[in-house]
């Protein structure tokens, strides 16, 4: 057991993979060591000693896996078709739709604790629908509805059907090894009535609305803290939460600390009956290297949210349509192309620069040029595809050959086949609205005046202006990366006037300023800089880039895969630091950090949910204890302590931008950090998030 925990202290897993193997374990009716029925409470399962899977050389037990839109989602993200069918899922269905009785047919639900599906669930049961039932909900099951669902099984005496009941703690969605978000609230009846759908949620809206009542505020930090506890519970350690005092951050984080000791103690109390949520913890291991748990609201640096990113993944989240891992081409014609774990090349440049990826393109379909010309070489076709013509009885050895490599090739194939696409539609749209020009000038916004923002905005470019929500953004920008008052009036109102002759709705603007006149939000670029990393003075990177989307244009229309972009010059971005990673670097590694960074993060609340209750606040380690330290400062600089691991979560959305930022100073630095938010947000929503609470609309 130790020698395990030792392992996994030395290799951990991602919390993506840790979702992954939590999901394939429900699949393999992994049976927990506390699985109950539902006459008792559900059980709490979530590491891998809290639960029974199957031994390898078990049969593989088909099933039918029923799902709700929220389940389907988190399912969707991780796992393909073919995954479930290596998981004995023969067939997958929503738990609200018409489906034929399955009795000698095992089921498997996974599906979020509402009334609406406890009820459903019940239906099935009365029906004897399916052999056993093992219900899986995504978020801890509320007693009440426990309760419903017990009475109706000994109403129907449907009880021996029931194999288990268990809480999951999986509701996030993770579609990157370090990046996740939380699953949308359910829409409320009102929203379901009409039948378009329903619109985006988005958690910064509510919770800077005047128009939010105090509920809808209480009830969004109850999910935003359960969200986050799902997260914790999956990694499987109790981290030290730190957070800014006085917003959303705070009480999340004061919720979630609640929440953690309540799980400490419901375990404790158990007297090893259940299997804590934490059981990882339990190895004696954990206090040598707690975790950080920061939580950030979404204010402490918008200009992340709206700048205009290089980065492959930052350009396909601006440009593109992307969800739950799916990216949707429109031109030439509309196509959807899945970026999984599986996927090589987007787990290799996702954040890297766009002119490095096209590189990366050619370089990679020159090594598939290669590997496929040696096996025709070897095998005498002229073609990899006619490998089947072949004669059998001559070329026995490189036929076996062919057959091994050929399905990692076409795998490959297609793989280079995606991304050549969505490149040639980033191309697209990288010209057609000049972001180059954008992300170069936002790179060096600390140079930039009022008159030369003015000139960008007016002045002609060859492939047409730059449309209005890109100006927008620029102006948003520009204004959030000056100190306080730097603008005057004048120049406000004539900036508002160029926006709106071009169209733009400056409605954003206008929150944007009354928000910093309130709170007097300062985004000062002074310390880490306001978006992604510079890549090299401006012509440069016109020309290289301008090289660069001639050639693949070309290529693309002589048909050529194999002959993209090269020797076009790489432009590697310069170590600067956005706030939010500015802040957990202050807060893992204070050698390194700013005095600036380390007497704004003094300030901030620490919260250990392992330390007793009374010594909150006071100068405590990591480990809890320690004496009574006086003085505000002198207590914070207590606090100081390096973390390996890491967990940052902006109460308000997260962004490509800062995501690539944080995971390239984590990889300069050996840590290991994980990064989320309420929601993944790209920059245009994000703008019609701040139009809309500059209009009244919630």
């Amino acid at each position: 057991m130790a020698s395990s925990a030792l392992k996994h202290a030395i290799a951990p897993t991602t919390l993506q993979q840790a979702q992954t193997d939590a999901l394939l374990g429900l699949l393999n009716l992994a049976i927990s060591q506390d699985a109950t029925v539902p006459s008792g409470t559900s059980t709490q399962p979530k590491s891998a000693s809290a639960v029974k899977a199957p031994t390898p050389t078990a049969p593989l037990v088909w099933k039918v896996l029923v799902l709700d839109q929220q389940t389907k989602d988190v399912l969707a993200t991780v796992l393909r078709v073919q995954d479930l069918r290596d998981a004995g899922v023969t067939l997958h269905v929503q738990l609200h739709s018409l489906r034929p009785p399955l009795p000698d047919v095992p089921a498997v639900y996974f599906i979020a604790p509402t009334l609406a599906n406890i009820r459903r669930i019940s239906e099935d049961l009365d029906k004897c629908l399916y052999e056993s039932f093992h219900l899986n909900f995504v978020e801890p099951l509320p007693r009440a509805l426990l309760e419903e669902l017990a009475a109706s099984v000994a109403t129907s005496g449907t009880g021996e059907l029931v194999e288990q009941v268990v809480d999951q703690y999986l509701s996030f969605i993770a579609p990157s090894p370090s990046l996740f978000s939380l699953l949308s609230p359910l829409p409320s009846p009102a929203t379901q009535a009409g039948p378009s759908q329903p619109r985006p949620y988005y958690s910064y809206k509510l919770l800077n609305s005047p128009s939010s009542t105090e509920q809808q505020i209480e009830d969004e930090i109850e999910r935003i803290a359960s969200g986050i506890f799902s997260a914790i519970v999956t990694a499987g350690h109790v981290p030290i939460i730190r957070a800014p005092k006085g917003n959303a951050a705070e009480m999340v984080a004061k919720k979630l600390d609640v929440e953690i000791r309540d799980a400490l103690l419901s375990a404790s109390r158990s007297h090893g009956t259940t299997t804590s949520l934490f059981s990882q913890d339990s190895s004696g291991l954990s206090n040598l290297q707690r975790p950080l748990l920061l939580i950030l609201d979404r204010n402490v640096d918008l200009v992340s949210m709206l700048s205009h990113g290089w980065t492959y993944q930052a350009l396909v989240s601006d440009c593109l349509e992307i969800k739950l891992n799916r990216v949707v081409v429109t031109s030439p014609q509309k196509r959807s192309y899945d970026l999984d774990s599986k996927d090589f090349f987007w787990a290799k440049n996702a954040a890297n620069p766009f002119p490095q990826v096209a590189e990366d393109i050619d370089a990679e379909l020159n090594k598939y040029k290669q590997d496929a010309a040696e096996i025709t070489r070897s095998t005498g076709v002229s073609d990899v595809n006619d490998i089947s013509q072949l004669d059998l009885s001559s070329n026995a050895t490189h036929l076996k050959t062919a057959i091994t490599q050929l399905p990692e090739l076409t795998a490959r194939k297609a793989t280079l086949d995606t991304h050549m696409n969505i490149a040639t539609a980033l191309l697209e749209q990288i010209k057609k609205r000049g972001l180059d020009e954008l992300f170069s000038t936002e790179e060096a916004v600390n140079k930039q005046t009022v008159p030369s923002i003015l000139e960008m905005l007016r002045a002609p470019r060859p492939d047409g202006a730059f449309g209005p929500d890109d100006k927008l953004r620029l102006v948003l920008v520009f204004y959030l990366s000056s100190p306080d008052n730097a603008i005057s009036k004048d120049d406000i109102a004539e900036l508002e006037k160029e926006l709106k002759s071009a169209g733009a709705d400056t409605a954003a603007f206008d929150y944007v300023r009354r928000t910093r006149e309130i709170s007097r939000m300062t985004i000062s670029a002074a310390v880490g800089g306001t978006s992604t990393p510079v890549l090299g003075g401006q012509g440069e990177l016109f020309r290289g880039f301008t090289a660069l989307g001639n050639k693949l244009t070309d290529r693309l229309k002589e048909g050529g895969l194999e002959n993209l972009i090269s020797g076009v010059k790489n432009f590697l971005p310069a170590n600067k630091l956005l706030p939010v990673t500015r802040l957990a670097e202050a807060l893992m590694d204070s050698s390194a950090a700013s005095n600036q960074s380390l007497q704004e993060t003094d300030e901030y609340l620490f919260l250990d949910p392992r330390a007793p209750r009374h010594a909150q606040g006071l100068g405590v380690s990591g480990t809890g204890g320690g004496p009574a330290i006086s003085g505000t400062s002198s207590a914070g600089r207590a606090r100081r302590m390096a973390f390996l691991d890491g967990m940052v979560f902006v109460v308000g959305g997260a962004s490509y931008v800062e995501y690539g930022n944080l995971e390239e100073w984590a990889a300069k630095t050996g840590k290991r950090l994980t990064y989320g938010g309420t929601e993944i947000v790209d920059p245009g929503s994000f703008v019609g998030v701040l139009q809309d609470l500059g209009n009244g609309v919630l």
